[in-house]
């Protein structure tokens, strides 16, 4: 999970930490050097095996559930993140949900529930620790390439994730006069838990779409993550990076 990119005693915060690309950008901060708090919605074997791996690696962390669309929890999440570690260098937003409905199946309910986690949780993330991010600190928000391209049976997510390329593109004019990067990086498909009940003809006709012919590993989000938080990137800014492998 190393990044090349050195990140000693920085804080960062990273929603949607315990799976697939979060986890994997939760650990590559912890191996280079960061002090981690990460979020997660719910208790399971997965942030328990996270917290492991964390301690053996001897990383500073704090996991935190947090229900990413209900502001009083992420307004805590963010006072355990300052009081535990202190002021926040960089702030990754990767919590995310997702399902199939074409637009006669898709309920409000159901609208909003996807609306909510993906780009209002995102808003609530940002706009509670802005008074704990540094001057230079980072904004990293996980998108989705399909914002650009829309999927039959997944306009509440694309019209979250094409959300997030505005909130972005604003965020970056708001914040910078203050020393607050913020981009977006925007994944194709990648191994994650979304991926793991797609037959394997679907799974072939998508690898077919993409330049590289075969689907990311988590870990390669990682590294564009890692590049966007650190000073490499510090003229970087209001940017959405593509992480499609070539769709």
């Amino acid at each position: 999970m190393e990044s090349g990119f050195i990140l000693n005693g920085r804080h960062v915060l990273v929603t949607g930490g315990s799976r697939g690309i979060g986890r994997a950008i939760v650990l590559a901060l912890a191996h280079a050097g960061a002090k981690v708090t990460a979020c997660h919605a719910n208790p399971s074997t997965a942030v328990d095996e996270l917290a492991k791996e964390l301690a053996d690696l001897g990383a500073e962390h704090l996991l935190v559930q947090t229900d990413v669309a209900v502001p009083a929890q992420v307004d805590a999440l963010v006072q355990r993140a300052v009081d535990r570690f202190g002021p926040l260098h960089g702030i990754v937003n990767n919590a995310g949900v997702v399902s199939h409905r074409t637009i006669e199946d898709l309920e409000p309910d159901e609208w909003n529930r996807v609306l909510n986690v993906n780009l209002t949780g995102m808003y609530l993330t940002i706009r509670a620790a802005l008074d704990s991010l540094v001057p230079g600190a980072s904004i990293v928000n996980v998108g989705s390439a399909v914002a650009s391209r829309g999927m039959p049976g997944r306009v509440h997510y694309t019209a979250a994730k094409s959300g997030v390329t505005g909130l972005t593109r604003s965020l970056c004019k708001e914040l910078g006069p203050r020393g607050i990067r913020v981009n977006a990086v925007a994944p194709g498909l990648v191994e994650t838990d979304q991926m793991s009940g797609v037959p394997q003809a679907a799974r072939d006709r998508y690898t077919g779409m993409i330049g590289l012919a075969r689907i990311a590993d988590p870990g390669e989000l990682a590294g564009p993550v890692m590049f966007l938080l650190s000073e490499a990137a510090g003229y970087v800014n209001g940017a959405t990076l593509n992480v499609d492998g070539g769709i």
